[in-house]
């Protein structure tokens, strides 16, 4: 995922804590935060703490995130969100915490005349961290569909501007899931593999290329001493702690979406061309 996945993930995340969308533009995203989302992601414990003694009207913070590194305009105040920042490393945990699991409905209108079958889709949210001595995380949003076992990457896009709902809609009826969602998260996890298998390994070469020639050091340091004292060894040892390519991934979030076969198809097609 790119920057326009953090985005857009962002936006999500912010709404789906009642929090409103101040201004949007393609670079940047400005919230009000609620009470409890200030409380969360503020740390100003002082501050409400003497708005509760006092009885005093609390005012949430605002926040803005500029989310495309090339944007520059002295106008607009924020903070540059990324990859790896502090700022999204503590969304990813307010996520987990806040709401790992959510149950939601595609909203059809009521005039519909005919029943209208929705399809079970579990979506997971995971972040791949690729780690030598340098780091880069990237988000995967996948989707399968419990009836028939398709897979749909950058699910999150398929639906971000789908109304939704806790609730199910008139004149609606779900389908029952043929895949057990332990067996889907096994699908989901044995993708995740396969996808990290068919990425490039440069990076990992790379790291192993600075490891061997710092390992090239240390030996060179210590080429003349008779016996290897015990210090080499934990040396040796930070080292291959340092460079050595590993790749984990972790589940941020996730959740059950019953949908429109119509819609899924609709959405499925606008982003393959575009």
């Amino acid at each position: 995922m790119q920057q326009t996945d953090i985005h857009q993930f962002l936006k999500r995340y912010f709404l789906a804590n009642n929090c409103s969308i101040v201004t949007e533009t393609s670079s940047y995203l400005t919230v009000q935060l609620t009470i409890e989302l200030d409380k969360e992601l503020m740390n100003r414990p002082f501050y409400w703490h003497y708005i509760e003694k006092t009885g005093g009207e609390a005012t949430p913070a605002s926040l803005t995130f500029i989310t495309d590194p090339a944007f520059e305009d002295d106008s607009v105040q924020g903070e540059r969100i990324h990859f790896g920042s502090p700022r999204l490393h503590q969304i990813f945990a307010s996520t987990q915490k806040l709401g790992g699991f959510i149950h939601l409905y595609e909203q059809v209108a009521s005039a519909q005349p005919t029943n209208q079958p929705l399809h079970p889709w579990l979506a997971l949210n995971i972040k791949v961290s690729y780690k030598c001595d340098r780091k880069k995380d990237e988000l995967l949003s996948l989707g399968i569909n419990l009836i028939n076992g398709q897979i749909i990457e950058s699910f999150h896009e398929l639906i971000i501007n789908q109304n939704l709902s806790s609730k199910i809609s008139d004149y609606c009826f779900t389908l029952s899931p043929f895949i057990k969602p332990k067996s889907a998260i096994a699908r989901l996890t044995s993708y995740v593999t396969d996808y990290v298998k068919a990425q490039p390994t440069e990076w990992a070469e790379k790291a192993q290329e600075r490891w061997y020639e710092d390992l090239a050091l240390l030996d060179h340091f210590y080429e003349t001493a008779e016996e290897l004292p015990e210090i080499y060894m934990t040396e040796k040892t930070a080292l291959q702690e340092l460079y050595e390519p590993t790749i984990l991934f972790k589940f941020i979030n996730g959740g059950l979406f019953y949908i429109s076969p119509e819609t899924m198809s609709r959405q499925f097609n606008k982003t393959q061309a575009g």
